[in-house]
């Protein structure tokens, strides 16, 4: 084969994997599969199943042949998303949970980006909500980040010390480099760790505008749960990260919300989490310090 062919069929293989994460949600899951098999990119798809149980795997197999069903036997959370990280086998990969979906083109921007700053180890789109009868709006968390006031020189969007777990392209090799998401956290603010993760590798993380996902809030979801898992993993977060006074701060900051969406079974679960913390305690570098002094003192929950 000439050189120029090699390099013809190089240029035409796809660049961006797309991981989809979904629980017992599939008639959700099977709008968004609908619009990822249609984007332009034609790009890979892995569906990864957390242990449903309505029906999801019989439905991905039968409707979506060309999508990859990794089917796990129980529900292990955000950790899951690890396992479609470890079948793609393509430069970048893209998160959608369920509920979630890109825009056409999006993909391709965000591969050019990744190729271009080799520092960067993801980018988090802007997020539009799509709710019945209203035209879409941009998430809240969006406008959050488009006011970060961390330095972004050279960067092709905003620079960020967070993400968002549905709506961003990793750089597959940053992503394995720094684990992943930790399967303790199970659900509910599990970005936080893995963005100070990245960041202490040297990483940075960008929100970009230009890259556009959609999200349908399904309104099947254990919402006191989440929000008491939320606020356990604030606290889990900040002590397996931050200094002892920055973690006190935001276990102080946070404790109010986990006494009112947990109250006394969710403080002792966020205890009886200590144990495992002292071990695997790992205080990010003062460079990653100095970019949470940017954020300036957090806000009470």
């Amino acid at each position: 084969m000439s050189a120029s062919g090699s390099d013809g069929r190089r240029r035409h293989e796809p660049r961006v994997s797309v991981v989809v994460l979904t629980y017992n949600r599939c008639n959700w899951l099977r709008g968004t599969l609908r619009r990822l098999v249609e984007l332009p990119e034609r790009v890979p798809i892995a569906v990864v199943d957390n242990g449903s149980s309505d029906g999801t795997a019989d439905m991905v197999r039968a409707e979506f042949p060309e999508a990859t069903l990794l089917r796990l036997p129980d529900n292990i959370g955000a950790a899951a998303r690890n396992v479609g990280v470890d079948w793609a086998r393509t430069p970048y990969v893209a998160f959608c949970d369920d509920d979630t979906w890109w825009h056409p083109g999006a993909l391709t921007l965000a591969a050019d980006m990744l190729d271009r700053h080799h520092d960067v180890a993801s980018l988090t789109a802007r997020l539009m909500v799509v709710r019945e009868g209203r035209e879409p709006e941009t998430d809240g968390i969006s406008h959050v980040m488009a006011d970060s006031p961390i330095p972004s020189a050279g960067l092709p969007g905003k620079a960020i010390l967070g993400l968002l777990a549905g709506a961003s392209v990793f750089r597959t090799q940053a992503y394995r480099s720094a684990g992943g998401y930790h399967p303790r956290l199970f659900i509910g603010g599990e970005e936080t760790l893995l963005a100070l993760d990245l960041s202490a590798l040297g990483w940075r993380l960008v929100y970009c505008p230009e890259l556009v996902a959609y999200h349908q809030p399904c309104p099947v979801r254990a919402h006191r749960l989440r929000r008491r898992l939320l606020a356990r993993n604030a606290i889990w977060s900040a002590w397996l990260r931050l200094p002892a006074s920055a973690a006190l701060a935001e276990s102080l900051r946070t404790l109010p919300a986990l006494m009112r969406e947990g109250g006394l079974i969710g403080c002792l679960d966020t205890v009886r989490g200590l144990p495992w913390i002292l071990r695997e305690r790992a205080v990010i570098p003062p460079t990653v310090q100095a970019l949470r002094r940017y954020l300036g003192p957090p806000q009470p929950r």
